[in-house]
């Protein structure tokens, strides 16, 4: 089998989505983690977009004495380019929080996954305490990426493009690996075989992520696309191991 590639990243998500058809109530049982980290989202969102030109004109001060037109401009795509770095890291934030508060709600969906691809489900899953700890790392890394897409964002000229791009680029690959690991993990995979195991199919997590990333931008999108990602992250991680499986010995 040839190394999966970003076209097939995201048509696995397309996958995802088909189950919504299949087991309607399976689906939609993921959606109540879901719900209830996107209010507190939500409500952190509307607190930045009330404070966000206070937030700019304290960050931009050396900005004052500018023309009106430069003065507006600096801080009218700064104050986008902070809305669009929450986005991110809530995003982020999103799915480390709702697979630790959701975590038996997701393990019921790629168990039932598992089992329709053929085969037992392997192993239990991580517990509370161990799907809190990935979460508060998931978080951790979603700061980290906002941060860079604001100091990429003051880049005159491209800033706020490069940034953006790079952002959800960067934050759709954690989600992606994160997601994936979950039946990897179940296997009792460690993170270096994981990472010798996905090594050659970046490009699919890369497209699985991206375009997970993407659809969690749409309002609303991240209560329907969660469940349907865990599905698709648990067929990526399953053709990855059939991929393993039928490489010859020494290959």
């Amino acid at each position: 089998m040839t190394p999966l590639g970003f076209g097939q990243g995201v048509a696995y998500l397309g996958r995802g989505f088909a189950m919504w058809r299949r087991r309607p109530g399976l689906m939609a049982l993921g959606m109540v983690p879901a719900l209830i980290v996107l209010v507190v989202v939500v409500a952190a969102l509307v607190g930045l977009l009330l404070t966000v030109d206070d937030l700019v004109g304290w960050a931009t001060p050396f900005a004052d004495g500018w023309a009106e037109v430069a003065r507006v401009a600096l801080r009218v795509g700064l104050g986008v380019l902070v809305v669009l770095g929450f986005l991110l890291v809530a995003s982020l934030t999103f799915t480390g929080l709702t697979l630790a508060v959701g975590d038996p709600f997701y393990e019921r969906i790629w168990r039932e996954t598992e089992t329709m691809l053929g085969g037992e489900a392997p192993g239990d899953g991580l517990g509370f305490w161990r799907s809190a700890r990935d979460a508060g790392v998931l978080v951790g890394l979603g700061l980290l990426t906002g941060l860079l897409v604001l100091l990429i964002g003051l880049l005159p000229v491209v800033g706020a493009v490069v940034g953006a791009v790079l952002g959800v680029v960067v934050s759709g690959r954690l989600l992606a690996a994160e997601l994936v690991s979950r039946p990897l993990e179940a296997r009792g995979i460690d993170r270096h075989g994981r990472r010798a195991l996905l090594r050659e199919h970046r490009a699919a997590l890369l497209g699985l992520g991206t375009a997970t990333q993407l659809c969690f931008l749409v309002p609303l999108g991240a209560v329907v696309v969660m469940p349907a990602a865990v599905v698709a992250s648990t067929c990526l991680a399953r053709d990855a191991l059939d991929a393993a499986a039928a490489r010859p010995v020494g290959g």
